[in-house]
């Protein structure tokens, strides 16, 4: 008796068709495996999960969500390009550990040879939150205490080499402040410490958590970030507005894969994940956290990459940023 797998290799083989065809057809006949690579409770989490949960309905297998924090994220990024190429393991990721982590230190992985781009998410942007440690209550007066009496003001981000880290280095060389940075190793304890006012600012991107904690007032957004305010923010100005433009970033995250992943596969799972993040409860998820889904093919989200890794090394060149 003949398999499903074997039926379709000798269809394949009879009909003179690639062999990549017959991955396409075939994928995916188990779970897939998709690492994100940083601790558990961050917007990758919140919005990623029940992405995934929607790919894997629609891909008919379980998608295995896996927590592999470290290092800002290039410990997770290195596990993914020495996974073998067959679409069974995927990167859900912010895009620094392709294109910013690699202009701050050598990394066990080249961003652009070993990891192949899939599928953009979303963009999100990023928010100043003053915590219940820190008296003053608007941007200006951050500023203005924080050039009086430098390095009295704690901001916290998620990491060394995060977008949080190159913010807070651009704030200071544009507005000549001083703040003393806590680097966390994620989202997750940075977030309690921040509830618990263990440090007066915090750099984060807006998800479940953080969002109920600005609504019980245990935490007030100073500036955001981003192309345009954050709609559930529509009071506060960017930094772009405040008058650091070259601190404005936003994180980007989405699908990448190891290379030599089939490009069947590959665009496959494109097209699944741009009709995964037009579902309505995906679209709520996004809405709710200010976050803005992205919509680009393998080659498109490839060029993005390129494009802000070109972009992060002038930042980090320009303000001699060093870990």
């Amino acid at each position: 008796m003949i398999d499903r797998r074997q039926f379709l290799s000798v269809s394949a083989a009879a009909l003179g068709l690639p062999s990549s065809l017959l991955a396409q057809t075939a994928w995916p006949s188990r779970p897939v495996r998709v690492v994100i690579p940083y601790a558990a409770g961050g917007v990758t989490d919140s919005v990623g999960r029940k992405l995934a949960e929607h790919l894997g309905q629609q891909l008919g297998q379980a998608l295995v969500v896996e927590n592999k924090g470290g290092a800002g994220g290039t410990l997770g990024m290195a596990e993914v390009a020495r996974a073998p190429a067959d679409g069974y393991t995927l990167a859900l990721s912010a895009i620094s550990p392709l294109t910013l982590s690699p202009h701050l230190g050598k990394l066990p992985y080249d961003p652009f040879k070993d990891i192949v781009a899939v599928a953009p998410m979303m963009y999100s942007p990023v928010y100043v939150l003053g915590t219940s440690a820190l008296s003053a209550t608007s941007w200006q007066e951050l500023l203005a205490r924080a050039k009086a009496q430098p390095g009295s003001i704690r901001m916290a981000t998620s990491g060394m080499g995060s977008v949080g880290h190159i913010m807070l280095e651009q704030i200071q060389a544009q507005t000549g402040a001083r703040f003393t940075h806590i680097p966390y190793k994620g989202v997750g304890q940075t977030v309690n410490d921040a509830a618990g006012g263990h440090f007066e600012v915090m750099l984060g991107n807006p998800f479940g958590t953080i969002n109920s904690l600005i609504e019980q007032g245990r935490l007030r957004v100073l500036a955001t970030t981003g192309p345009q305010r954050a709609p559930n923010q529509p009071q506060v100005p960017t930094l772009a507005e405040l008058g650091v433009p070259a601190a404005n970033l936003t994180s980007l995250f989405g699908f990448m894969a190891p290379a030599g992943t089939p490009p069947e596969i590959v665009a496959r799972l494109n097209q699944e994940v741009q009709r995964a993040l037009a579902a309505a409860d995906v679209q709520h998820t996004l809405r709710s956290t200010d976050n803005v889904a992205l919509h680009h093919s393998p080659q498109e989200f490839a060029a993005l990459l390129q494009q802000e890794s070109r972009n992060n090394a002038a930042i980090i060149r320009q303000a001699n940023i060093q870990l």
